[in-house]
């Protein structure tokens, strides 16, 4: 029997397949999303019945459903772990931002996530009326360090972030008095495929690297998640920042 049961988004990849990946290894059961099916049944494959993968784009609300679906059908009851992950960069500031993808990216990043949240808080409050304090219920937003400083280099993106934050602790007010804790978690800058989705150029990732390296690693963010959602139902850490030593902005 695993000992919890978690939702993990943009599991493909990056921060969420790190997360997903550490969750398992702690002995949790892990519903991963992504749009790369082919990808989750390779993950599927390495981590065997602790993980199964739920094809589709996570801001649409059949693939919500089928997300908490799954995890009924799988593991025999609801998630008590929500990591809201999914999202997508835009590098470029407010002046020389590419809009043509910005419609996509406010779609992800913030109506994905809020319709995530919502679904969520819906089940977990239920469910919270008779576990907590007992029994912890988590759901974790991944924002940003730009959601938090205005970046010089992806203000657009951030602009995404800022919401997300506000989402965020907009719902810890309302259900954290419920016995379901809402989490924050702000990476700074994080060496994965993120930078090729946001349109960096190698440049820019080398100068990164320069100036702030050793850049923190999905591992590192999967470790912060884990933290979060490890203490004592009666214990919660609302907002946690991981930057790597060296990042002095954002």
């Amino acid at each position: 029997m695993n000992s919890r049961v978690a939702i993990v988004t943009g599991a493909s990849s990056g921060i969420g397949e790190a997360t997903a990946r550490k969750f398992v290894a702690e002995g949790f059961a892990v519903v991963g999303n992504a749009r790369n099916g082919d990808r989750l049944r390779e993950i599927e494959s390495e981590l065997g019945d602790s993980f199964c993968g739920v094809q589709g784009d996570a801001s649409d609300s059949g693939t919500i459903a089928r997300m908490f679906n799954t995890a009924v059908e799988k593991f025999g009851r609801e998630p008590d772990i929500v990591v809201a992950n999914a999202g997508r960069g835009l590098g470029g500031s407010v002046s020389e931002a590419d809009l043509s993808r910005f419609e996509e990216i406010l779609r992800l990043n913030v109506k994905g996530v809020l319709a995530l949240m919502q679904e969520a808080s819906r089940r977990m409050v239920e469910m919270q009326k008779s576990g907590f304090p007992e029994k912890p219920a988590d759901i974790v937003a991944i924002g940003s360090v730009v959601g938090r400083n205005i970046s010089p280099f992806s203000a657009v993106y951030g602009s995404t972030k800022f919401a997300v934050h506000g989402l965020a602790e907009g719902l810890r007010r309302e259900i954290g008095p419920k016995g379901v804790r809402v989490t924050l978690v702000e990476p700074g800058i994080v060496l994965s495929g993120f930078q090729d989705g946001a349109g960096y150029d190698e440049a820019q990732v080398k100068r990164f690297e320069e100036n702030f390296g050793p850049l923190a690693l999905p591992e590192d963010i999967a470790n912060a998640i884990f933290f979060v959602v490890s203490q004592p139902p009666h214990v919660h850490v609302s907002d946690i920042v991981v930057r790597p030593t060296r990042q002095d902005y954002p």
